[in-house]
């Protein structure tokens, strides 16, 4: 899949670190460090610019080192950027710590994933068929 990027970041382009690696990293592009106290959240700037092609979406998710390490992580996980967005990739970061986080320019701060959707054709109906689970759903196949 091609995607169409412009770059206004002072960074290189998003680029996978593995050969199997789902996602890249999102970088912070910032003037001056941004300080997120305990329980806030600030939107932090990618400088990039993204035209997806039709069917496809780009989720932003949080980096596991982050939230192990720090305690912060992507407020609205997955937060979904639809493939007719053109402004800047921003992620909203939450510091679910009890200490200050202060986000660097260039910080690695979330990732990216690209995955293809299909649109549902809703269909108004009176009655659903019936299947073995039925309504059970939060856990109600229990614990073991």
């Amino acid at each position: 899949m091609k995607v169409k990027i412009i770059n206004r970041s002072k960074h290189a382009l998003p680029e996978y670190a593995t050969e199997q690696s789902a996602g890249v990293d999102l970088r912070a592009n910032i003037d001056s460090p941004v300080v997120i106290r305990p329980l806030g959240r600030a939107l932090i700037p990618t400088g990039l610019f993204m035209a997806l092609p039709e069917g496809w979406e780009a989720q932003v998710r949080p980096r596991s080192g982050l939230a192990i390490k720090k305690g912060v992580t992507v407020l609205n996980t997955p937060g979904t950027i639809d493939a007719d967005y053109r402004g800047e990739v921003g992620v909203i970061l939450v510091n679910l710590s009890d200490e200050d986080f202060v986000v660097q320019d260039g910080e690695r701060i979330a990732q990216m994933i690209f995955n293809q959707y299909g649109k549902a054709d809703f269909v108004e109906v009176e009655t659903l068929d019936e299947t073995e689970r039925g309504a059970g759903g939060f856990g109600h196949t229990g614990r073991s």
